[in-house]
């Protein structure tokens, strides 16, 4: 009383070892351009902050008629907060005797 499948359809496991290789494949080629992506996005977003603690700076001498000793002194003064100290990627941000924002490393 046993009914044998006749003409069964499937994938092999060779189709799914192709499936598998074409997918790897893939991989090796997205990975290496999302990591070189994610830096361009955090360089630009470093500029974009760097250039919005330099607003904060020229507030900042508007209020004050000088320049901040030290990116502190904008947090202590309620220019920033403590957060906004650093860039999104961890690099520390500096202001110079001129009033310029620099970043200093990452």
């Amino acid at each position: 009383m046993k009914k044998q499948l006749q003409n069964e359809t499937g994938f092999t496991l060779v189709e799914m070892m192709i499936v598998l290789l074409v997918i790897t494949v893939l991989l090796f080629i997205a990975i290496p351009n999302v990591a070189k992506q994610n830096k361009n996005i955090n360089a630009k977003g470093c500029k974009a902050f760097q250039h919005m603690v330099q607003g904060q700076v020229q507030a900042y001498r508007i209020d004050n008629k000088k320049y901040p000793d030290s990116i502190e002194t904008m947090v202590t003064d309620g220019y920033l907060r403590q957060d906004e100290t650093t860039c999104p990627d961890g690099a520390a941000l500096t202001i110079d005797a001129e009033g310029e924002v620099q970043v200093s490393g990452a």
